[in-house]
């Protein structure tokens, strides 16, 4: 017997004795069902059914061979549910890029918590800001800001986050307060130091009809976010940060926001991923943890 096709369509000819509503209740035409049970019986080298033209009985040993089957398809069918039930559940190994800062004070406090639901999972977590290629490093998934490129691949948003300039207090006390972007040419400013470029990342600012960007750097210049944060704290300088990063600063006056008024528009927050990746149970609790975590209209910026 090539499957258990054949095996459903005896069981289902032995219940209701009639070929045409088997048929009918399998979605097969009498004459299919028919063929159906010669080919089984061929198979077999047995007579599973008498057949006269007004009903359909069970042989001796299609009765005995009837009660096997009916069980084995119970057993199958109990199996499936299982296995379906199984796969459902994330399991295996998920491996994530993320960049540090949003890992750190966003993702990944909450994301080790609802871990804890599923002890199958092992998730590797990499933080960055490199371009990772999805497929052929086996990512399965990846969160980028700005505008994405027309790769092929999938991606559903987040949220916007807003990039504000702040600096501690008792800096701003000592060498003002910048009223304009272009005021910045006279202060100490902490610039993001691209990997391996060696060039700085550019600040952006509101402007008519959008945003504008600016290139900015200073005397200190890092690569990882959490330490500009802490260098603007300790009063090194001006930083250009996230608002998820320095939103509890601000309020607890530990960092000043400045140049309100030339905040650029929210950037876009994804999740990127391959296509058909979603269907796998442990992107799928990636992709649906994430969008429950992160508010489409996040906290982080009511502080400004």
């Amino acid at each position: 017997m090539e499957n258990l096709n054949a095996l459903r369509v005896f069981v289902r000819v032995a219940e209701v004795r009639n070929f045409a509503e088997a048929g009918r209740r399998l979605g097969l035409t009498a004459s299919a069902v028919s063929k159906a049970i010669l080919r089984l019986e061929r198979d077999l080298g047995v007579r599973l059914l008498n057949r006269t033209t007004r009903r359909v009985g069970l042989t001796n040993d299609g009765l005995e061979f009837f009660e096997r089957c009916r069980q084995i398809l119970v057993d199958v069918e109990a199996a499936e549910m299982r296995l379906a039930h199984t796969t459902a559940i994330p399991r295996g190994r998920l491996r994530i890029h993320m960049p540090v800062g949003f890992a750190r004070r966003v993702v990944l406090p909450v994301l080790a918590e609802l871990m804890d639901e599923h002890p199958d999972l092992l998730i590797d977590v990499e933080l960055g800001e490199r371009n990772v290629d999805l497929a052929e490093e086996g990512m399965d998934a990846v969160i980028r800001f700005g505008d994405l490129p027309n790769s092929g691949l999938l991606a559903r948003r987040l949220c916007g986050v807003r990039f504000v300039a702040c600096a501690a207090p008792a800096y701003l006390q000592r060498h003002g307060i910048p009223q304009t972007p272009d005021d910045l040419n006279a202060h100490s400013c902490i610039g993001y130091a691209t990997r391996w470029s060696g060039h700085y990342r550019e600040w952006r600012f509101a402007a008519e009809g959008g945003s504008g960007s600016k290139n900015v750097s200073g005397r200190l210049n890092i690569n990882n976010v959490e330490a500009m944060f802490d260098a603007a704290v300790a009063g090194h300088g001006v930083a250009m940060l996230a608002t998820y990063i320095v939103c509890d600063a601000v309020r607890n006056g530990a960092l000043q926001i400045v140049l309100k008024d030339h905040i650029a528009p929210a950037t876009p927050i994804w999740v990127v991923y391959l296509p058909g990746r979603q269907n796998t149970p442990r992107v799928r609790w990636l992709l649906e943890t994430l969008q429950n975590i992160i508010s489409s209209s996040p906290p982080w910026d009511n502080i400004i």
